[in-house]
């Protein structure tokens, strides 16, 4: 049985993948907070719709076709989590970032797919969500997209990779 923490959830989902940005600002609270921001650029680790928006534009320039497959969704009381695959195709680097904020390692495009499983938890507050926080398949995605095990090209793009999200910082 879905509710409206349960669709606000899904929703907020469904528009960081493909939606207007904008309308992030129904669903997620002013003062949400995504705890996987910390290994994301510095403008995803303030609180509200905006840091959502750009955990939303870090991921689609990374990676095309970014889907969220839900499927399943519980809720106890406002706690909501939502099992999913996500899947895309890596077109731009996938740039990551130290607890400081700056770059600590960057991943170029591949132009693999990839399809990995998550489980993203949510707290409710008001209708909206305003906590965020996942688990995550992260070396399935690695290994699907090629990083690892890393081939000796595939290092020497990674450090010109690096060079340039330090150099020219878009996120």
């Amino acid at each position: 049985m879905r509710t409206i923490g349960t669709e606000v959830c899904v929703r907020s989902m469904t528009i960081m993948t493909s939606g207007d940005l904008a309308e992030l600002a129904q669903v997620v609270h002013p003062q949400a907070v995504n705890r996987e921001a910390k290994a994301e650029p510095a403008a995803c680790r303030v609180h509200g719709p905006a840091a959502f928006a750009a955990t939303a534009r870090w991921l689609r320039a990374a990676f095309e076709d970014l889907n969220f497959d839900i499927h399943d969704v519980v809720a106890d009381g406002d706690l909501v989590a939502v099992h999913c695959t996500m899947s895309g195709r890596q077109v731009g680097p996938f740039v990551a970032y130290d607890e400081r904020g700056e770059v600590d390692q960057a991943f170029p495009p591949t132009g693999r797919r990839f399809a990995i499983t998550q489980t993203h938890w949510f707290r409710v507050k008001d209708g909206q969500l305003i906590e965020h926080w996942a688990n995550r398949d992260d070396l399935g995605m690695a290994s699907q997209l090629g990083w690892v095990p890393p081939k000796p090209a595939f290092l020497w793009r990674m450090v010109r990779a690096k060079r340039r999200a330090r150099r020219n910082p878009t996120h």
